[in-house]
């Protein structure tokens, strides 16, 4: 594997939006690979980037060695077709050399080249890693079956399941570790938070017994995969039926560059496919005192209709009240007022529309350009008119071009999702998103 710079990405793939795992033995069943057989046969936007045929926590431990033995009837007969990536998940306990001695024979097993299923495995993934030397075991393992069956060393990718405070610590220093000629640590691929696990470790306790939220997991997590190169995942959302829950999770995830999500069902898969992706349709929004609103559009008009807010006139004056604070103003400090709390989200059409006129602003020698956003807003049948520029200058651009780059990289790498793009943007947005940023 050529050494290169690590905070640029090493692999193919630079963004994962969905990270789905399925048990690989069911128990009680009369086809035990009934879940992996079931998930290897998804396409479009129910099939995710990484798929994950789980043989660790989703199976149990009397089943993991059959779980061994359907990844690889599963994956030799139908990892051809599949969409997306393939990266198994097995055993290893940084504490314990019985499990690590477990995922080496079940890595010989998959990996051999006879049982066909190693040609369409992209890596695999290593949970409960400790220390930075518990990883360069783990990566030991994978050169050491690499070697066994005559493949490229580095060739199969390793990601690891943070679930422990020595593995966060260990984060902090890839930088230094990967590159060294005595190790293989640039096949890493996924930093992935498991929470669960983490809470255990860290010993942590909540009145109610739900997780701690551990923001700075998820901003540590995606500051190591910045700096080194990677790409980090979030951890499982486990309340399938809190949609809006894990919406939110992925927007706040999303202001922390951490873009991928575990799913635990087909339909959190589709959730997690389409959330990072620019917006169909631009929209205007208010912060309403703690709470964010989209309004109305009437013709033109951004209609807020709401209690949380409200407008009256009053000869020259205006007495606006947000949440429990009011204000009485004149009609330019009222504007400026409005401009604090309405917002606007660009579509990706206007993305692109802003990027092609910077660029010809560019080519032309202009280094820096204004983009005016304009709109009137009514509350409680008052309208007024608010408008801003937006600087955009080469920083403006490139921080814009980041949702881009992911449509990019999505369209590239995930063909059986082009229909369903085509209809979401049509298919002459896509054609220039796919233009701009000399893609």
């Amino acid at each position: 594997m050529a050494r290169q710079k690590h905070d640029e990405r090493l692999h193919d793939r630079k963004f994962v939006r969905t990270f789905f795992t399925s048990p690989t033995a069911v128990e009680g069943e009369e086809d035990s690979a009934t879940m992996i057989r079931s998930a290897a046969g998804l396409s479009g936007m129910q099939a995710p980037d990484v798929w994950v045929p789980d043989n660790e926590d989703a199976t149990a431990p009397s089943m993991r060695d059959e779980g061994a033995r359907n990844i690889i009837e599963v994956v030799s007969e139908e990892g051809a077709d599949f969409p997306g990536e393939i990266h198994p998940r097995i055993v290893w306990f940084r504490g314990d050399p019985g499990t690590r001695h477990q995922c080496l024979t079940h890595l010989m097993e998959i990996a051999d080249p006879d049982n066909g299923a190693i040609q369409h495995i992209d890596g695999f993934v290593i949970p409960e890693v400790g220390d930075i030397d518990d990883w360069k075991k783990a990566d030991e393992v994978l050169t050491i079956v690499e070697n066994e069956y005559d493949l490229e060393e580095g060739e199969i990718a390793m990601s690891v399941i943070v679930e422990s405070g020595a593995a966060e610590l260990a984060m902090g220093e890839l930088r230094d570790e990967m590159g060294k000629p005595t190790n293989n640590l640039e096949r890493l691929f996924m930093l992935v938070i498991g929470e669960v696990d983490y809470t255990k470790d860290m010993r942590a306790i909540t009145p109610t017994g739900n997780l701690p939220s551990w923001p700075e997991v998820r901003h540590n997590t995606s500051r190591a995969a910045s700096a080194a190169g990677l790409i980090s995942v979030d951890g499982p959302y486990d309340d399938i039926r809190d949609v809006e829950g894990y919406r939110e999770r992925m927007v706040d995830n999303q202001a922390k560059g951490l873009l991928g999500i575990w799913s635990l069902t087909p339909g959190q898969v589709v959730e997690a496919n389409t959330n990072p992706l620019p917006p169909e349709t631009s929209r205007w929004r208010m912060d309403t005192g703690g709470r964010t609103v989209d309004l109305e559009d009437d013709d033109g008009v951004q209609v807020y209709d709401g209690n949380r807010v409200s407008l009256e006139e009053s000869d020259d004056e205006y007495t606006l009240r947000v949440g429990g604070d009011e204000q009485v103003l004149d009609e330019e400090d009222l504007r400026e007022e409005l401009l604090g709390i309405v917002e606007y989200v660009p579509s990706m059409d206007d993305i692109v529309d802003s990027m092609e006129e910077f660029e010809e602003a560019r080519e032309g020698g202009t280094g820096a350009i204004a983009m005016e956003r304009a709109t009137t807003v009514r509350i409680d049948g008052v309208e007024v008119e608010v408008s801003n520029d937006r600087m955009w200058d080469e920083a403006t651009y490139q921080a814009a071009m980041t949702p881009v780059s992911l449509f990019q990289d999505v369209y590239e790498h995930r063909p059986d999702q082009h229909d369903e793009l085509a209809e979401m943007y049509s298919e002459d947005v896509v054609e220039r998103a796919m233009d701009v940023g000399g893609a």
